[in-house]
C-alpha cells in the first residue's frame, strides 16, 4: 500500500505587487489556517515519511508549519524545484520516482495541478482543492512505478472551512 497526501499551500498575500509570484508569503488567513490544519492532521494521525515541497515561499512556509504540528523533522523537508508550476504529468513523474521504501509521502504545492491530480489518480474529480486543503489518496501498489491513473482511492479530503465548522460544532456541543 502506498499513500500520497497532496497539500495545497495556505492562503498567500498579494499585498506587495513588486514581489515575484515565487516570493509571495502567507497572508493573515494563511498564517492562521496552516497551524489549525496541522493540529487537525495530527489528530487524524497523518504521518508522512517524507514531505516534498515546491520552492515557493508560501509552500515552504506551509510545509514548515504543518511539519511542526504533525511532529515531522523540518530539516527533512525536501524541496523539489519542479513542483513550482508543475502540471499533472510532472507530478505523476515525481511520484513514479519516489523511493519504494517509502509508504507515505506528502507533497506540498499548487493549484490548478493539485485539484486536477485528484481526478487523475482517483477518477473522482473534486471542484477545487482549497488553500491549505489536503487530500489523501491510497494505492494498492508495492512500488510507486505501479501507480497508474484512476487506481487510487480518495480517503481523506480536509480543508480549513471544514475544520472550522467541525470546531464550531464541537464548541456548541460542549456548551
Amino acid at each position: 500500500m502506498k499513500t500520497i497526501y497532496f497539500l495545497r499551500h495556505a492562503k498567500s498575500s498579494w499585498k506587495d505587487a513588486d514581489l515575484s509570484d515565487i516570493d509571495r508569503p502567507l497572508n493573515k488567513r494563511g498564517k492562521l489556517n496552516a497551524p489549525m490544519m496541522g493540529r487537525h492532521l495530527r489528530k487524524l494521525k497523518v504521518k508522512p515519511q517524507l514531505i516534498i515541497s515546491s520552492p515557493s515561499k508560501r509552500t515552504m512556509t506551509t510545509a514548515l508549519i504543518i511539519a511542526d504540528k504533525i511532529g515531522y523533522e523540518e530539516r527533512n523537508i525536501k524541496i523539489d524545484m519542479h513542483l513550482y508550476g508543475a502540471n499533472v504529468a510532472q507530478i505523476a513523474q515525481l511520484v513514479h520516482h519516489l523511493d519504494d521504501n517509502l509508504k507515505k509521502v506528502m507533497i506540498v504545492g499548487h493549484n490548478p495541478a493539485f485539484t486536477l491530480i485528484v481526478d487523475y489518480f482517483t477518477g473522482k474529480p473534486i471542484d477545487n482543492l482549497p488553500t491549505c486543503g489536503l487530500v489523501q489518496i491510497d494505492f494498492k501498489a508495492k512500488t510507486w512505478k505501479e501507480i497508474v491513473p484512476k487506481a487510487g482511492s480518495l480517503e481523506l479530503f480536509e480543508f480549513p472551512k471544514k475544520v472550522e465548522d467541525l470546531e464550531k460544532k464541537k464548541v456548541k456541543k460542549e456548551a
